[in-house]
């Protein structure tokens, strides 16, 4: 059983073949109209999201699916007390596919594990987000033609971004890629990503220093509901604001990305710019989520063998509180990462 659960459960060559399909998407919508037909989606959205379940939705009815679902945890078992597995357990025999967003790093990945069908990661924490990845690399592919030899901003929230986590895993798989972040001290990027990026980035302190060096600026938002405390929010919401001054010093073929919504991040006088994606990209998301869709559904892939992510069981617990594993009952698990340090097999944390 094939799922999305993160960027990296997919190779350079699948997310080639992903992407090529959106493209066919695209230029032949009609040859797509029935393609899920009979089958159904459920969308199991723990915490609030609009344009992600929209574009979930409407991609599996323009496949000619059907779709079911909560967009609110409060309105289904959840709310008396009811485990990720269980929920998952019992959706997949109404299903044939499940988008799933939670609030707890590492839930997609404890459903993929109980469930008879497959399930993609529609945003875990502040963890991964890979239907964005894809919706950004095609973007990207849209925008600028390749993903090789590109040098990639990424400002504001990088620490809970989970948007940005999955783009680094996902573009430092490309030659020639580097990354120059752009956060304050306290949403820098962990340490842990840093540590996948070896050498291949840059870190400034101001937007003026980035802006001529980047092909690529990925705007993220300061995310409120990622905070504890709301005075360290407000100190820090508005660190970072794109405008039309600054967009004079990028090059004429640099591009904004941003995964939406915005705050006040990027001034609305940059909307205008033909170098702001942002728009284009949000309709870039219903086509990869169609690709996305048809893949896994394909018998070809269903039952392929992809990257492996090997894990150990054992009896040390993971201290990360946003972490499904301090939850649910579930097996601790853990991996050895490429500097031997171990990390909880959910969320990625160190143990």
């Amino acid at each position: 059983m094939r799922h999305l659960l993160d960027s990296t459960d997919l190779t350079t060559g699948e997310i080639e073949q992903i992407i090529l399909r959106a493209l066919d998407i695209i230029a032949h919508p009609e040859q797509y109209a029935e393609a899920c037909k009979g089958k159904k989606l459920a969308t199991l959205f723990y915490e609030p999201s609009t344009r992600t379940r929209l574009s979930f939705t409407a991609a599996m009815m323009e496949l000619g699916g059907n779709v079911l679902g909560f967009s609110d945890a409060r309105s289904s078992s959840v709310s008396k007390g009811e485990t990720v597995a269980d929920t998952v357990r019992v959706v997949s025999a109404f299903a044939d596919i499940i988008a799933m967003r939670h609030y707890k790093e590492g839930a997609p990945r404890v459903a993929s594990e109980f469930s008879r069908i497959p399930i993609i990661n529609a945003g875990d924490g502040g963890h991964s987000h890979p239907t964005q990845t894809m919706t950004d690399l095609l973007t990207i592919r849209r925008e600028l033609g390749r993903f090789d030899h590109l040098t990639v901003g990424l400002c504001g929230d990088l620490k809970y971004g989970r948007t940005v986590h999955s783009l680094i895993k996902a573009m430092r798989r490309y030659e020639g890629v580097r990354f120059v972040l752009i956060a304050p001290h306290e949403l820098a990027l962990p340490d842990y990503m840093k540590a996948e990026l070896g050498d291949a980035y840059t870190e400034v302190s101001t937007l003026e220093e980035a802006m001529p060096l980047v092909d690529v600026l990925y705007m993220t938002r300061v995310q409120q509901e990622r905070f504890a405390d709301r005075d360290e929010y407000e100190r820090l919401k508005d660190s970072f604001i794109l405008d039309e001054r600054l967009m004079t010093l990028a090059g004429p073929n640099m591009i904004v990305l941003h995964p939406l919504p915005r705050v006040n991040e990027i001034t609305v006088g940059v909307d205008n710019d033909p170098r702001a994606a942002y728009f284009r990209q949000v309709e870039n998301g219903k086509y990869i989520r169609k690709a996305i869709i048809y893949t896994l559904l394909s018998d070809d892939f269903l039952h392929a063998s992809g990257p492996a992510h090997p894990y150990e069981s054992g009896t040390t617990a993971c201290h990360n509180d946003r972490c499904i594993a301090t939850t649910e009952p579930i097996e601790q698990k853990h991996y050895t990462d490429h500097d031997g340090v171990r990390r909880c097999y959910y969320c990625d944390h160190m143990l």
